[in-house]
């Protein structure tokens, strides 16, 4: 669990340099480092021994999942927002993770985490319901 921290400071430290510049909508550093601590909690108070478990609703498989690394990268839909981090499986294959989230009063909420989901989310950027933000 300790690199995947180190790895979101790495990610906040990034943000605090400026060098996270992407085209759309504006966010601000603080507002950027509340999202990347708001996943980072979901991710911790989601690990079951270690792992994040994914439930695979076509097979009815169980699929455990290890923490890597954050995504510097934000997305915003509407109000909400897009953050992604990598995982790896069992048999150390890369599985990204996508997270939505939501405000709620000064906070943020993990609202729905899509494993392996990336087409869809490539989909909504394109119709340009998802834009990367500054």
């Amino acid at each position: 669990m300790a690199p995947f921290f180190n790895a979101l400071l790495g990610a906040l430290l990034i943000f605090l340099m400026g060098t996270n510049v992407f085209a759309g909508q504006s966010v601000s550093i603080a507002e950027k480092a509340s999202l990347q601590a708001a996943m980072q909690q979901h991710i911790d108070r989601s690990l079951v021994n270690d792992s994040y478990l994914h439930f695979d609703m076509k097979s009815g498989n169980i699929r455990k999942l290890y923490p890597l690394k954050a995504h510097s990268e934000i997305l915003k839909m509407g109000p909400y927002f897009v953050l992604c981090s990598d995982f790896r499986d069992k048999s150390s294959n890369a599985v990204n993770v996508d997270f939505y989230i939501a405000r709620s009063n000064r906070s943020y909420v993990v609202f729905h985490s899509a494993v392996d989901d990336r087409k869809r989310l490539a989909a909504l950027m394109k119709k340009g319901k998802v834009q990367r933000v500054d």
